[in-house]
């Protein structure tokens, strides 16, 4: 089995691991995170077994990397407003404009947060979503579904 080099899957897919480490670690930690996650990834590749769903295998690391930077910052005293670690990321697009959504996305518990933002800010599938989470497909399912029932029941009280 060989491995593609290392720069051409960073070339490939710098931006996935940097959108999805904004997106769950905050604009604050979200380079920290991403560059965590590329450090990691370097170490990893040689013992890599398979060059199957390198992307994959690149946003479950960044998911574990922004955990960790989730759970570092419970453990110290922030110097910073706390309100701004779960600030909603920079998005292009339609969606850029609902500044409320991701107001309501960063007031989802833990779990649905992170099964949204890796489905729609990441485009994984809901094995990828499963494998990211160490959970089951149909639990990803399940979060992503209750997580999208909440965000509709927000918005209608808004209205």
């Amino acid at each position: 089995m060989s491995l593609p080099p290392f720069q051409t899957l960073v070339d490939a897919h710098w931006r996935d691991v940097a959108r999805l480490a904004h997106a769950l670690a905050g604009p604050n930690l979200g380079d920290d995170v991403a560059q965590q996650a590329w450090t990691q990834a370097l170490a990893a590749y040689p013992r890599l077994t398979s060059a199957r769903n390198l992307r994959g295998w690149l946003l479950t690391i960044t998911h574990r990397c922004a955990m960790d930077a989730h759970r570092a910052a419970r453990r110290t005293v922030a110097h910073e407003d706390p309100a701004s670690l779960t600030a909603a990321p920079t998005v292009d697009g339609p969606v850029a404009h609902d500044d409320g959504l991701w107001a309501r996305v960063a007031a989802l518990p833990d779990r649905q947060r992170e099964a949204v933002v890796l489905k729609y800010v990441a485009d994984l599938d809901h094995r990828g979503i499963a494998t990211a989470l160490d959970t089951t497909p149909a639990m990803s399912r399940r979060l992503v579904s209750d997580a999208l029932a909440t965000l509709r029941l927000d918005r209608e009280e808004l209205r």
